[in-house]
């Protein structure tokens, strides 16, 4: 199985540090945001080749640059048109691939792929992609009667109403034939794609339950949730 990584992207919530370097180049615990996520996906004996997609003709060669000529990982200039459109980008490179492992590079998170590629084996589903229904707030809560709070409850961890999109799919290469049916100039993959197969019950989801979970937009985000980081280092790493 193929693991692309998306790692385009401006990076405008980042700035001003990614005027300097890319999002996925950002360092945690002495290495790129990038290299947690690739030798993370290279961990999981099924995962043969990690495709990293990136402006590599602009700040994404810093990430060629930091890899070099290292086995089993292929960079692809991207499309400039789009998540959809960079999978059909590349979609001569996953021919004779049943499915595939779509990760934004912004995803902090051990998940665990293995239960993640049976859960959507058994759904028999066009795609699968990560949720979560729980969230540990960074804000203090009040419980509130006839305008008296009556009780704080610091930081706690919440049960989301609807259930809360991560960016790390897994689909079947039947996909790329649905992309290709829309194509125009931007493609999202979500909302051109997923969402109308999704009103056919053909998307399933993961629940990653008490796993962490990071979006890493930028480096200010690693420093206010620094043990949240250490653990899910620890578990990517063990």
């Amino acid at each position: 199985m193929k693991a692309i990584v998306l790692a385009g992207g401006s990076g405008t919530r980042g700035r001003p540090y990614t005027e300097y370097f890319p999002k996925a180049m950002i360092p945690i615990h002495g290495r790129p945001l990038v290299d947690h996520v690739v030798r993370y996906l290279k961990s999981f004996s099924f995962v043969d080749e990690v495709i990293i997609v990136s402006d590599f003709d602009g700040l994404g060669g810093q990430i060629r640059q930091y890899y070099g000529d290292q086995r089993g990982i292929v960079f692809v200039q991207d499309s400039q048109s789009g998540t959809g459109g960079d999978l059909l980008h590349i979609a001569d490179m996953l021919k004779g691939e049943s499915e595939f492992v779509l990760w934004f590079v912004d995803n902090l998170c051990a998940i665990n792929l293995s239960e993640m590629r049976e859960f959507f084996l058994n759904k028999n589903s066009m795609a699968c992609i990560a949720t979560r229904t729980k969230r540990r707030e960074e804000t203090g809560f009040a419980t509130v009667e006839d305008g008296i709070i009556k009780k704080f409850t610091e930081k706690p961890t919440i049960k989301l109403q609807l259930s809360e999109c991560l960016g790390v799919y897994m689909l079947k290469k039947e996909i790329i034939q649905q992309l290709r049916a829309g194509r125009h100039k931007k493609l999202n993959l979500s909302y051109d794609v997923l969402q109308p197969l999704s009103k056919e019950g053909k998307i399933s989801a993961f629940d990653i339950g008490n796993t962490e979970w990071l979006d890493v937009e930028s480096p200010m985000i690693l420093e206010r949730y620094k043990e949240t980081v250490r653990k899910i280092i620890e578990q990517m790493e063990s």
